[in-house]
């Protein structure tokens, strides 16, 4: 059974920072490409970022600078950190697992940056 573990979600003042985990069990980690995703009230899901390898990442143009994603194979674990928050970073965020026409997500996490 896959699961996708997210954690690390919460309330921050804007300026600040949080760090979220993706703990992945069921799939061969080091094979998939690993991504966040985020989904604000009313809108769509969109990217944040994704990472195959340590030099291989790429990041919606919103995030860019203060957002990085990293992967630890040995944990099977992604992480999103976050800084200099904003309030347009309140968002559910979302673990996403792919490899080939394979696909899985997590269940989601709360941000929300409000003074």
């Amino acid at each position: 059974q896959v699961q996708l573990v997210e954690s690390g979600g919460g309330l921050v003042q804007p300026g600040g920072s949080l760090r979220l985990s993706c703990a992945a069990s069921g799939i061969i980690f080091s094979l998939y490409e690993m991504g966040w995703y985020r989904q604000a009230p009313g809108k769509q899901r969109e990217l944040v970022a994704t990472i195959i390898s340590g030099d291989n990442t790429n990041y919606a143009d919103a995030v860019k600078g203060r957002f990085t994603i990293s992967r630890d194979n040995a944990k099977n674990t992604v992480y999103l950190q976050m800084n200099n928050l904003k309030p347009e970073d309140t968002a559910v965020y979302y673990c996403n697992a792919v490899l080939a026409t394979t696909e899985f997500w997590g269940q989601g996490t709360q941000v929300t940056v409000s003074s």
